[in-house]
């Protein structure tokens, strides 16, 4: 049985929430869309440098980008 990888970031949510899509920010950000959907599944995690940018092409706050540690 595979365990679960554990969510780090929201990128995915917070794309679906802007009605934007992988392709859309791959293409916004010149990264390549396999890089993206790693970040979207959380199989792969930016960097902080990268997760600001995402931030600034989402138009949104960086700490929108992660999941709280706390609730």
């Amino acid at each position: 049985m595979s365990k679960k990888k554990p969510a780090f970031n929201r990128i995915k949510a917070v794309l679906a929430e802007k009605g934007k899509t992988n392709l859309w920010l791959a293409e916004k950000m010149g990264m390549n869309k396999t890089t993206v959907s790693k970040w979207c599944t959380n199989s792969m995690q930016p960097t902080v440098e990268t997760l600001f940018e995402i931030a600034q092409a989402l138009d949104i706050d960086v700490r929108e980008l992660l999941v709280p540690t706390k609730n």
